[in-house]
C-alpha cells in the first residue's frame, strides 16, 4: 500500500476522536494498524491524535517499519511487549486516551491502568477505525477487484479437472493451490467444499469423502492479494441435478438477483436483506435461510457493513459487500450463490465474473 493511499486516513480518524472527546487513540488491532500506517508486520501499535502520529514496534521490525510506515508517523522502538514502551511514547500531561475495547484483553487493560501516568484517562472505543475501513477508496476497490479475478481464475482451474471421484478435501486443496498459482498471497479463508447433505451446513469443513455423481457441491472460497480479500460462493452440480434441486437453485438465484438489484448507497442494510429474504420466505423456505444476506469485505473477509435482519447500518458508496442468500435442507443438500459487489450511488458494480447459472460438471 502506498503512502499516498494511507496518508489521509489518520486525519479522518482524528475527526472521529474530536467528536468522541478523545485526545489520542491507541490502535492495537494489527489490521487497523495496517490500514492507518501501511505496516504489515506482526507486532506494532499506533498512537493517533490531532497533533501526534506515532508508530511503535520492536527491534525485529525496525527495518520493515522504516520501509512501510507512512512518514507522517514518528517511529519508536520498544521492548517486545509494546505496551511496556507506551508510557515513553505518550506526550506528557493529562489526556483522554481511547483504546480499542474489542481488541484489548482484560490483562492488557489492567496493565495499562497500572503503568500509565495518573493523568492518563483510559476510555473504551468501538469501531472507530473500522467505520473508516468500511468505505473503500478507488485503490482499495481495485485491490479487491484484483483479488476477485484471481479467485475466479482458480475456480475455473478447479472445474477443468471435474469433481466426481475427488474428495471434498482434495478439491479444496486444489482450489487453494490454484489461488497461489494465480498470484494470491494466500486464501482469504479456508475454502469450503461441501457435497450432498454436507452442503446443508453453511460453514462446512471439507472431508475425506468422495464427491458422487448427482451431488450438489457448495464451493465457497476467496483470495488475499496485497492485503485485500475476496469472497465468492457457487453451487455446482456433479452430474445432471434432480428437478427439485434445479427448482431450489432457481429460487436462490432469483433472491440473489433481487438482492443485487436492491444494493445502492443510502439503502438500509436491513431493507436489502429483506428484499432477498422475502422471496425465499414466500416460497416456504424462510426457516431454511438462517444467516444474513451479506457482509463487508476488505482487509478482512468479514467486516462492516452487515446485511442482515437486525442492523442500523446504511449502505454507502464505496462499501464492498457480499450478496449471498442460501437455502439449506438438512440431510439433503444446500445451495448458496454469492457475488462480491462495490456499492455505487445508483446501484453496484459486480466484481465476481463467474456465471451464476447452475454449472454442471463431471
Amino acid at each position: 500500500m502506498t503512502t499516498q493511499v494511507t496518508h489521509d486516513r489518520p486525519t479522518r480518524l482524528t475527526e472521529l476522536l474530536t467528536a468522541a472527546e478523545l485526545d489520542l487513540l491507541l490502535v492495537t488491532d494489527l489490521i487497523n494498524v495496517r490500514y492507518l500506517t501501511g505496516y504489515t508486520g506482526s507486532n506494532g501499535l499506533a498512537l493517533v491524535g490531532p497533533e501526534l502520529r506515532r508508530f511503535i514496534t520492536d527491534f525485529r521490525y525496525a527495518e520493515q517499519a522504516a520501509a512501510e510506515v507512512d512518514p507522517s508517523f514518528d517511529r519508536v522502538q520498544a521492548p517486545d511487549d509494546l505496551l511496556e514502551g507506551l508510557s515513553d511514547a505518550l506526550p506528557g500531561g493529562a489526556l483522554r486516551l481511547g483504546f480499542e475495547a474489542a481488541h484489548t484483553s482484560v490483562r492488557q487493560h489492567a496493565f495499562l491502568r497500572e503503568r500509565l501516568a495518573d493523568g492518563v484517562e483510559l476510555q473504551p472505543t468501538a469501531d472507530l477505525v473500522e467505520s473508516l475501513r468500511a468505505v473503500k477508496d478507488a485503490a482499495e476497490i481495485a485491490a479487491v477487484r484484483a483479488a476477485t479475478a484471481v479467485a475466479d481464475a482458480s475456480f475455473e482451474l478447479l472445474l477443468q479437472d471435474g469433481l466426481v471421484g475427488r474428495s471434498e478435501r482434495e478439491a479444496a486443496i486444489a482450489l487453494e493451490h490454484g489461488l497461489v498459482l494465480q498470484g494470491a498471497r494466500r486464501p482469504s479463508f479456508e475454502a469450503i467444499v461441501a457435497a450432498g447433505p454436507h452442503g446443508a451446513r453453511p460453514h462446512a469443513t471439507p472431508r475425506d469423502v468422495e464427491i458422487r455423481r448427482g451431488d450438489l457441491v457448495v464451493i465457497d472460497w476467496g483470495a488475499q492479494l496485497d492485503g485485500y480479500c475476496s469472497d465468492c460462493t457457487r453451487t455446482v452440480a456433479a452430474g445432471e441435478p434432480e428437478a427439485e434441486a434445479q427448482e431450489i437453485y432457481d429460487l436462490v438465484l432469483e433472491a440473489q438477483l433481487a438482492g443485487l438489484d436492491a444494493v445502492r448507497a443510502d439503502r438500509p442494510t436491513t431493507e436489502v436483506d429483506g428484499v432477498a429474504r422475502d422471496i425465499i420466505a414466500a416460497a416456504g423456505h424462510e426457516d431454511d435461510f438462517g444467516h444474513g444476506l451479506g457482509h463487508g469485505v476488505g482487509l478482512e473477509v468479514h467486516e462492516a457493513p452487515w446485511l442482515r435482519r437486525r442492523s442500523d447500518e446504511v449502505l454507502q458508496a464505496g462499501n464492498v459487500v457480499t450478496v449471498e442468500p442460501g437455502i439449506y435442507l438438512a440431510g439433503r443438500f444446500g445451495i448458496r450463490v454469492e457475488d462480491l459487489v462495490a456499492v455505487t450511488e445508483d446501484g453496484c458494480e459486480i466484481l465476481t465474473s463467474i456465471s451464476k447459472q447452475l454449472i454442471v460438471t463431471d
